[in-house]
């Protein structure tokens, strides 16, 4: 309502030199100022209703109806030998195996795609409900020098729902969130 200004207090909405009002009167001053703004975010929000119901429409499908499959692209992830913006959104047409539920369905995918599916036991969730990948183990060390410190890294190898990965890592962080790395074997 404010365009993230600061509020105004009602000693500022007068102009200078005109009368000041005190009690009720500027309570209802106030109370009316507040109303315009409500109905015209509600007049705001019927419009952007409107536009957004206009391109919005029920999709329901039946087995056996051939579908697009949208893929969301992954940043770093090169899929169907594109990369980035030129990457296609939607893959297929497939073929609707069955229905799970009112927005999911089971889609007779090529071996290719199959590959990629991952077991939900595979897949470990943290409380923000964010992927969380696993540290397998230290597969090599060296130093970085910058002017005045020299920091260490660790070669780290982490699993995560896409495979298998390997990073630079510093040292002193890794062991704080992963000391089972470090125990000597």
């Amino acid at each position: 309502m404010l365009y993230g200004r600061k509020c105004r207090t009602p000693s500022c909405w007068l102009e200078p030199g005109k009368k000041q009002f005190v009690g009720p009167e500027i309570v209802q001053i106030t109370a009316n100022k507040v109303n315009i703004a409500k109905e015209a975010l509600k007049v705001a929000r019927d419009r952007q209703k409107t536009y957004a119901d206009q391109k919005r429409r029920p999709m329901e499908f039946k087995v056996g109806d051939m579908v697009m499959l949208k893929v969301s692209p992954w940043k770093g992830i090169i899929r169907f030998g594109k990369r980035g913006k030129l990457s296609p959104r939607f893959i297929g047409p497939f073929k609707v195996l069955e229905r799970v539920n009112q927005q999911a369905y089971k889609l007779d995918l090529p071996p290719e795609l199959e590959i990629s599916v991952i077991p939900l036991e595979d897949i470990s969730i943290d409380p923000k409900k964010k992927m969380v990948d696993e540290p397998v183990e230290i597969l090599g060390r060296k130093q970085k020098k910058l002017r005045r410190k020299v920091i260490d890294l660790v070669l780290i190898k982490w699993r995560h729902n896409k495979g298998e990965s390997l990073t630079w890592e510093t040292e002193a962080v890794m062991r704080d969130r992963y000391p089972h790395l470090f125990v000597a074997k």
